[in-house]
């Protein structure tokens, strides 16, 4: 007999701090966001994150990078790719950003999240200024001919299910805050952009 999935606690009360949001935004003096790259695998992503991580690390900007990979490793290792696990994945994240966000920082995240409706899921935990999705565009067959992890390789020969792009679908932002293009932009051009892009939005 199978065992139902047990109620959510429901006897919570929020625990209001003592130092707000704000006080820890202009500690930092920065406007705290989430900048939410989204893209097929090999769009570089996670490139483009690290490489504007540091940028503003260099900078003295106190942020934080969210990887897909990473986070698989950690806080959603239980998680499989089936579309139910995927969505959990995007909601799970979600939430983590938007403590991070809440302590004051700049958040990077770098994950597929290959559905519509979760990306705007995460979109309404935030204020309309503070969730930026940055769609970090490249062809399918520029992806794969990089494939940097040998994922597209392994999805083509039926060695992986549900691989986004090839038998899974990516649904690409219809009105994101920026466009990538990453088939076409040396690295470089990319961050470049992103930064200007950034301060043009008061963020750094």
């Amino acid at each position: 007999m199978s065992q139902s999935k047990p109620a959510p606690a429901t006897n919570l009360v929020w625990h209001a701090h003592q130092v707000t949001r704000e006080q820890r935004a202009q500690q930092k003096k920065q406007k705290p966001c989430v900048i939410w790259l989204t893209g097929l695998s090999g769009s570089g992503k996670s490139t483009l994150a690290n490489a504007l991580e540091l940028r503003l690390f260099e900078a003295g900007q106190h942020s934080y990078l969210l990887d897909g990979d990473n986070i698989r490793q950690g806080l959603n290792k239980g998680l499989s790719f089936s579309v139910q696990d995927r969505i959990e994945n995007i909601r799970r994240i979600g939430e983590v950003a938007k403590l991070f966000v809440d302590a004051g920082l700049i958040v990077l995240t770098a994950f597929i999240s290959p559905f519509r409706a979760d990306r705007a899921s995460v979109r309404q935990l935030f204020k309309p200024d503070e969730f930026l999705e940055v769609y970090v565009k490249a062809p399918l067959d520029v992806c794969e001919s990089r494939d940097p992890k040998g994922m597209y390789k392994k999805a083509r020969a039926g060695q992986i299910k549900d691989f986004t792009g090839i038998d899974s679908p990516y649904e690409a932002p219809e009105s994101p805050e920026l466009v990538i293009d990453t088939g076409n932009s040396p690295l470089e051009e990319s961050v470049a952009v992103l930064l200007d892009f950034l301060k043009a939005r008061a963020v750094v």
